[in-house]
């Protein structure tokens, strides 16, 4: 297996929630930034925005729990997985390198997980970043039918536990690799030796990651909307980018997100899924400026 790592970055082992130890990168100093990777994918995603961020922030970068070079805890209970749970992980490890409060990045999975935080845990969380991926409750209400191919692997990984993982483990290369593959329009994204590092890792970590999934359809869904009854939102400043799918697929992604949060800007990009790798100069860019928004007197 080909293991990255982020040039420049120190790595710490850290306890999360739960004692679930954690693979975390770190480097720079000033306000604290953490970024959060997606699916198929470990930390090493951020390696070129991470480097970027650090020349005026402190970048902490982690595995998620179930990935890369993070604990993978049995999923016998529904909760291990939550993004609740997850976002608890990212509280722990901030906590632990010393920041109270920082702002918050997340990409694919990863944004879930930051969402998950900003609502839970408002005063840690002084900005959020979202990066190409819908509100839980929003992504099944709107991926039904025919759109429902472009997220085919939803549904599989959902399914009660056994048969997804079997499926999966049968094919493991060709599945993972099909996401990298499919979601990388310049086909120039990775080279071999990152490509090899994503679908190794994914393969490692075949139980963890259908329970994330698992998880979305189940407990995270039910946290969603729960928290839509009672009316919490998102109370720091959020900016979305991703890709147009809202007008290939019949939905204003924009108007989801605004739903959630009051303080809010949208951009459409024209970089394809994996946009932190592709084009890290725009989203180390969107960052920055979203990080400009914080209140002048807040510390």
């Amino acid at each position: 297996m080909t293991r990255c790592t982020i040039e420049d970055f120190t790595y710490r082992t850290i306890a999360g929630d739960g004692g679930v130890k954690l693979n975390v990168a770190i480097s720079g100093q000033g306000p604290a930034v953490v970024l959060l990777h997606g699916f198929p994918q470990t930390h090493y995603m951020w390696r070129h925005v991470a480097r970027t961020l650090a020349d005026d922030h402190t970048v902490i970068v982690p595995d998620l729990r179930g990935y890369g070079a993070s604990d993978q805890p049995p999923a016998d209970n529904p909760e291990t997985y939550s993004k609740r749970t997850m976002a608890n992980d990212i509280i722990a490890v901030a906590h632990e390198i010393g920041f109270d409060h920082f702002g918050l990045v997340g990409h694919d999975r990863g944004a879930l997980v930051a969402v998950r935080a900003g609502l839970d845990h408002p005063d840690a969380v002084d900005y959020l970043g979202i990066l190409d991926v819908l509100p839980t409750m929003d992504t099944w209400a709107v991926l039904q039918g025919v759109n429902a191919k472009v997220a085919w692997h939803l549904y599989l990984m959902a399914q009660p536990a056994g048969m997804p993982e079997k499926m999966i483990a049968a094919v493991a290369p060709e599945f993972f690799g099909s996401f990298l593959d499919a979601w990388d329009p310049t086909g120039t994204t990775f080279t071999p030796e990152e490509r090899d590092h994503y679908v190794t890792s994914s393969i490692n970590s075949i139980d963890s990651i259908v329970a994330d999934y698992r998880a979305t359809a189940g407990i995270d869904l039910d946290m969603d909307l729960a928290d839509r009854e009672r009316g919490t939102r998102l109370t720091m400043p959020v900016a979305v980018i991703s890709q147009d799918w809202g007008s290939q697929l019949g939905f204003d992604a924009s108007a989801l997100w605004q739903a959630w949060a009051p303080d809010f800007t949208y951009r459409a990009t024209t970089s394809g899924h994996f946009m932190a790798e592709e084009n890290p100069d725009e989203i180390a860019a969107f960052i920055t400026e979203l990080a400009s928004r914080i209140p002048a007197e807040q510390p």
